[in-house]
């Protein structure tokens, strides 16, 4: 499944071979949580902005259209027009972002809907069965993700008990991919670290479930609230007990800088809402440092949002005009702007591995963090 091409310290150049195609990493995976890129990004945009892996939010799709709807129209690659892999969440991220909506049990959790508040129960087994119904490629194991500043002793429960639903998610999965009507048999299943930020926790998690032989491994519960070097130092710390030969996902993450950081501790995934919420806000990323197209500077500026880009925004479109339309509330600001943030990211994937393939993974992350600093 996982191919080791290269490694450049403790980056790692990889390649993800799934039933929807090969992945190429490190990836970003672009977040369409309710089977949509917010900004009004089709599925045929996606493949022109390069991307290789849609991300979508398991607990939303729950809530709607209905996971038994979208298994009904053949599952989510059928029911979105997209033809490569998706990776959904479990819905564990809810567990930590609706804290005044839900109770965690051993059983599970129970939650609220925050649409109509209706009750919901969902436990590591109904996790499961949603992903299998969704029939996502690589589908995330029903976990708690804790606050990252948790006592000491909280952790070490939510841990433990992270690791028994686990073991639940596991043996379920087994089952659902056996059923004659599961309409993805090779769905994988992914792992997930948690212990804030303590390390000694976080490594005897890694350690345990490293033994489970998983398709691969995420490291959670990070982004959460603790400082960009918490969370490197964690990274650092935990990684190495995470199998090298298999695929290594951190969880929400993030800016362009951070992406870089991770790479070199050993990182392959990632995911973040970021690029396609600032550009729905005109704030836009270029090698050059970021920008923020609702400044009057840019109202009489020709350029292109980034003169070195090939996007669909920067091959025809001056800032001077997409700064009218975001100014004038048209969408198709909006749209040309998250567009540009999600090529921006997919590129800057491609060139980080090329320079793990050849060697330059440092002197190319120090040039790169150069010039995210300019303005």
């Amino acid at each position: 499944m996982y191919k080791l091409l290269k490694t450049d310290g403790m980056a790692k150049r990889g390649e993800f071979h799934t039933v929807h195609g090969v992945i190429q990493t490190p990836v970003f995976m672009n977040v369409g949580t309710a089977a949509a890129i917010k900004g009004a990004v089709s599925t045929e945009d996606l493949k022109e902005i390069k991307c290789q892996v849609e991300l979508s939010n398991t607990y939303h799709l729950h809530l709607r259209p209905g996971d038994e709807v979208i298994k009904k129209l053949g599952g989510l690659h059928k029911f979105m027009v997209w033809d490569r892999p998706i990776l959904t969440d479990s819905g564990g991220f809810q567990v930590f972002s609706l804290t005044t909506l839900r109770k965690i049990k051993e059983e599970g959790v129970y939650f609220s809907s925050h649409i109509d508040g209706r009750k919901i129960f969902m436990g590591p087994e109904e996790s499961m069965q949603i992903q299998s119904n969704i029939a996502s490629t690589i589908a995330m194991a029903f976990d708690e993700c804790p606050p990252s500043k948790a006592t000491r002793e909280y952790m070490v429960d939510s841990v433990a008990r992270t690791t028994r639903w686990l073991e639940r998610c596991v043996k379920e999965m087994n089952r659902l991919n056996t059923l004659e009507d599961t309409i993805n048999k090779d769905q994988l299943l992914f792992g997930i670290n948690q212990g804030g930020i303590y390390e000694d926790i976080r490594i005897e998690h890694a350690k345990r479930i490293s033994e489970m032989d998983l398709a691969g491994y995420a490291v959670g519960g990070l982004a959460v609230g603790e400082s960009h070097e918490e969370m490197y130092r964690v990274l650092e710390e935990v990684v190495p007990h995470l199998p090298q030969n298999k695929p290594t996902y951190l969880m929400g993450v993030g800016t362009p800088e951070n992406i870089l950081e991770a790479v070199e501790r050993g990182i392959d995934f990632f995911d973040c809402v970021l690029p396609a919420r600032n550009g729905r806000h005109g704030h836009v990323y270029t090698n050059n440092g970021k920008h923020n197209l609702l400044n009057a500077k840019f109202q009489l500026d020709d350029q292109p949002i980034d003169p070195d880009c090939q996007c669909p925004a920067c091959r025809s479109y001056s800032r001077a005009y997409i700064r009218h339309l975001l100014k004038a509330k048209e969408m198709l600001g909006m749209r040309l702007c998250v567009l540009h943030n999600l090529h921006f990211y997919n590129t800057l994937m491609e060139e980080i591995r090329d320079a793990i393939d050849e060697g330059r993974y440092a002197e190319f992350k120090k040039a790169k963090l150069e010039g995210f600093k300019k303005k």
